[in-house]
């Protein structure tokens, strides 16, 4: 039964930690962009990636709409890493982790495919994927949208009730429960939402759901 089962995997965060090295980079990156192209200051950067942020929920919907920017220049330029394999962190068992799962796996990721890809191949794990579903692959329309999730599904011939999202985004998370999806956070918040099916600290605590897939479709 579980051979129908798709784990949906999002990248950052949950797949590795991005929030001590990789995050910054970015950030910075994308502030260099703005000033070098917008003729900006790095405060006057910063604040109107801030404005974007809280408007469009990302600062390339916002370079998009208001500045016509090439989305596929931006992309590249702000994912730039000469030395990834050091500031990529990693959980030691994330590969066996992985491959304990039963199921087709899936990455989807509101980052460009080269730099992905790029981070799937420092975590030594790219082969276990059916497919990388990047900002791309959506017409850069990131997650939450529903649009992403949907097109996924219809080109990986997915049911949306047998799949599994792996985030530790809430708001990514509770479009994949919308749409009949399981959901799992990757979060030490002890706070759970009602959308959460499942709660682990980390990647590593996919382990002890290992028979999850099986004991959710059942009656499916």
């Amino acid at each position: 039964m579980t051979r129908n089962v798709a784990w949906i995997f999002d990248l950052d965060n949950t797949l590795h930690n991005a929030t001590p090295h990789i995050f910054p980079h970015i950030n910075r990156a994308m502030t260099a962009y703005l000033q070098q192209h917008l003729q900006l200051d790095e405060a006057a950067a910063g604040e109107l990636r801030r404005h974007y942020w809280r408007r469009y929920g990302a600062t390339l919907l916002g370079m998009m709409r208001h500045h016509d920017t090439d989305p596929g220049h931006f992309l590249w330029h702000t994912h730039q890493f000469p030395d990834l394999g050091r500031m990529v962190v990693r959980e030691p068992l994330l590969r066996h982790t992985l491959r304990c799962l039963p199921g087709r796996k899936f990455v989807f990721s509101n980052a460009p495919v080269h730099y992905a890809k790029a981070v799937l191949d420092v975590l030594g794990i790219g082969n276990l994927f059916d497919a990388v579903f990047s900002i791309e692959r959506v017409r850069f329309r990131p997650k939450p949208d529903a649009y992403g999730f949907l097109r996924l599904c219809r080109t990986h011939h997915l049911r949306p009730r047998r799949c599994i999202m792996v985030e530790d985004s809430l708001e990514n998370l509770r479009t994949a429960k919308k749409l009949g999806m399981k959901t799992v956070w990757i979060s030490r918040t002890k706070r759970v939402p009602g959308y959460v099916d499942v709660h682990v600290p980390d990647i590593a605590g996919i382990s002890r759901i290992s028979n999850y897939a099986a004991t959710l479709y059942r009656a499916c």
